[in-house]
Parts: C-alpha cells; sequence; structure tokens
C-alpha cells in the first residue's frame, strides 16, 4: 500500500530498514553509546533532508543575503512517525532489549500499515513479542471493527465538516465572532481529525492481533497544561520524555538545567512538526507554561476556571499551530479580542454560527467522557442490538459522505 501511494520512497522505507537492522545487532553485541549515536544520526539525516532542507536553507539566505536554491522535495509520508520508531529500537536495544534477529519482523514493525501514517508511535518494546507470536480472536476483532468506525466517524462526521468552517473563515472576512467560531473549530477539528486516525490505527491492529498504545485521553477535560499533555498526543509526549528529556538528565538537575532541558524538548516537539518558526513557537509557548505551571502557580489550578485557562491557552496556541505565518497568527489572535478594529458581528459570521453551532455543540459534548459513559450504558443492556445498529448506521452515513464529498487526508499526513 505504501509503494502505490509513494514508488520512489519505498526505497528510502527499505534502506531504513536494513541499516536499522544491522545497527539493531551492533548495538546489542557491542553495547555501545558511540554506535548508539553514530546509529541515530543515520535515521536522523534522512528525515533532516527531506522535512527540513528547504527550511534550513531559506533561513540561511534570509540570514546572510544570499539566494541558495530551494529543493522543494517532496515529503515522505509517515517518515517522522517511522524514524521515531526506529529510533526508540535503537534505544530499547541498547538498554537490554534483544535486537530483532529477522529483518521480516523488524520490517514489519517498521512499516506496520495501520499507525504507519500519523502514529501512534508504537515502540519496539511495545510490540516486540507480537512480532512473533499473535492470538487473533473474534472479540479481539469485533473490539477492533466497533474502533476502527468509531474513528472513521469522528473523522468524516465531525473533523471533515468543522475543516470547511476553518477553511472558509480562513479565506473570509473577518469579525470576533468569526474568529472564535474558528478557534473552536480548529481545536475540535484537530482533535477528531488526529484521535479518529488513532482509534482506527488501533482497531485495524487489534483486528490484526497487536495491541497499541492509546494516544488521547479527552485531553480537553485537563485543569493544566501539564494535565492537558499527559492526555494529548500520549505517544509522543512519552517518547519525548523518555528518549530525550530524562536522557537530558530530565528535573534531577539544578533549576537553570531543567528550565533548559524543557525549552529543549518542546523546542524539537514543535520542530517535529513541521519546518516552520511557528511550530518552534508553538513548541516553547507550552514550554513557558509547563514552566510556570510548576515554579508558581500549578498547585492553584482548580475547578471551573482552571479550564477555561487551559481552554483558551490551546486554542490560542492552535491558532499559532496553523497559522502560515507568524504574523498572520498574531492578527487571528488580536481578532479575538477585536484588536484592528475589526467588527463583533456580520451576516456572514452569524449564518456560520447557525449552520456550525448544532456540530460545535456536539462536537465539545463528544470531546468529554460523556459519550462513552453512555455508550458502556447501552453495551451492559442484555441483548442490545442498539450498540451494532449504531455502529453500522453510522458507517453508512460516513460511506456515504465519502462518496458524495472530496478527499480530505488527515492532518498529520503532513507531519
Amino acid at each position: 500500500f505504501y509503494a502505490w501511494g509513494e514508488p520512489k520512497y519505498i526505497i528510502l522505507m527499505m534502506v531504513s530498514m536494513i541499516l536499522a537492522y544491522i545497527f539493531g545487532i551492533v548495538i546489542e553485541k557491542t553495547k555501545s553509546k558511540l554506535w548508539l549515536v553514530i546509529a541515530i544520526a543515520a535515521s536522523l539525516a534522512s528525515l533532516l533532508y527531506f522535512k527540513y532542507a528547504d527550511f534550513f536553507i531559506f533561513n540561511v539566505n534570509t540570514a546572510f543575503g544570499l539566494s541558495i536554491p530551494l529543493r522543494k522535495i517532496a515529503l515522505p509520508v509517515g517518515i517522522s512517525f517511522y524514524t521515531f520508531q526506529i529510533i526508540s529500537y535503537f534505544a530499547d536495544v541498547y538498554r537490554g532489549e534483544r535486537a530483532q534477529k529477522s529483518i521480516i519482523s523488524l520490517s514489519a514493525y517498521i512499516s506496520m500499515f495501520p499507525q504507519l501514517i500519523a502514529g501512534p508511535i508504537v515502540r519496539y518494546s511495545d510490540v516486540a513479542r507480537e512480532l512473533g507470536s499473535r492470538r487473533h480472536t473474534v472479540c479481539a476483532s469485533a473490539y477492533g471493527i466497533r474502533r476502527f468506525v468509531i474513528g472513521l466517524s469522528k473523522k468524516v462526521l465531525i473533523a471533515n465538516i468543522l475543516g470547511e468552517l476553518c477553511s472558509d473563515f480562513l479565506t473570509g472576512e473577518r469579525t470576533v465572532l468569526y474568529t472564535w467560531l474558528y478557534a473552536v473549530a480548529f481545536g475540535l477539528h484537530i482533535y477528531f481529525d488526529f484521535s479518529g486516525y488513532s482509534d482506527m490505527a488501533i482497531g485495524l491492529g487489534r483486528i490484526l492481533g497487536f495491541s497499541f498504545p492509546e494516544n488521547f485521553n479527552y485531553p480537553y477535560i485537563s485543569s493544566s497544561i501539564t494535565e492537558f499533555w499527559r492526555r494529548w498526543h500520549i505517544s509522543l509526549g512519552s517518547w519525548f520524555r523518555d528518549y530525550v528529556y530524562i536522557p537530558l538528565g530530565g528535573n534531577r538537575v539544578g533549576k537553570i538545567r531543567w528550565i533548559f532541558n524543557i525549552l529543549a524538548v518542546w523546542g524539537l516537539t514543535g520542530f517535529w512538526h513541521g519546518a516552520g518558526w511557528n511550530f518552534i513557537i508553538w513548541g516553547l509557548y507550552f514550554a513557558v507554561f509547563l514552566v510556570l505551571e510548576k515554579m508558581l502557580y500549578g498547585k492553584y489550578l482548580k475547578g471551573v476556571w482552571s479550564h477555561i485557562y487551559v481552554v483558551l491557552l490551546i486554542m490560542i496556541s492552535f491558532i499559532i499551530f496553523n497559522a502560515p505565518t507568524l504574523g498572520e497568527a498574531f492578527i487571528h489572535i488580536g481578532g479575538l479580542f477585536g484588536a484592528s478594529g475589526i467588527p463583533l458581528v456580520s451576516a456572514t459570521s452569524l449564518y456560520a454560527l447557525k449552520s456550525y453551532g448544532p456540530l460545535l455543540l456536539i462536537g465539545i459534548i463528544g470531546a468529554t467522557p460523556i459519550p462513552t459513559l453512555l455508550w458502556h450504558k447501552l453495551k451492559e443492556k442484555p441483548r442490545s442490538i442498539l450498540e451494532p445498529a449504531l455502529l453500522f448506521i453510522a458507517f453508512l452515513a460516513c460511506t456515504a459522505f465519502l462518496v458524495d464529498g472530496s478527499f480530505n487526508p488527515f492532518l498529520y499526513f503532513r507531519f
């Protein structure tokens, strides 16, 4: 399937697999930190070239007045995810995990079909045993199908439609009301898009006999930014914690070094998401609030106000994340508060509120545990046919939307 969509870059992936196989065996035999560094550098080289070459060239040209031509390289799909999985394999082997002696099994791990494109990031230690022996059961397959349909419904029935509102805003007039609608819509759009993909990946994995880690845990109910990042993109956060933050010393160092560690990790987290200054600023934005919560006011974050604090900061962060330029990001953030004299409302923004308001409300409720609690109550009823009936209806609705609509790739395909 990957070769069908990326015929040229299947060679790059195969080279990555061969190098990972060789380096893994060498690291296991030598237990050498030098070989670990060489292996990680070799894996990062292709990621840096394909994803960040033009970013570095553009900034060098800007800084020194040069005119080095941009490479304009197409980004291989999924390279950020499978590169991080290869690095976790090297680190796990260095820490004592046995190297995979079968290049077929290791390649299956690196090119794992369900989650290759956009995660969750699966560590080698998570699936090492399942690569060699898996159990396939009707119950596991039924759970996988259920999870897949739920994820597909999140993407098609909620995320795609909210994406239309976001696109309309970016190409239309600006009012305070419309800017708030956009901020809320994009926050829900990226959540349902990415958590929907993760649900689909986890479901497909379960059908195939793999248990992938959860990637989201209702992040919008968080009471702090610290808690938010324990609930959002869990596999990425734990990856950076275990393979970057802790090796740097974590919080077992002096205060200045600890602050540096936080800034470094979150600067890299932002940079991983994309080759642009807005992504780096987005990551450092979170670093600042994580430090402030730890050092100043984290213990006071309780109750309704703490949730308002989190949601407001997250909405602003995603405005930065989605803006084509930092200047555009500041214009949109200012628009939330009526900067530059933009009007409060307009006929267009009121029409958008009327058109998308019900779906926004559904999205807000859907981002909480309420639907899950109701779903479990539904499943507890004996001989209930409501659950499979609702799943079947949702699947038909998704099919109808996909047939009638245009192609809408997952947001994290870009990263």
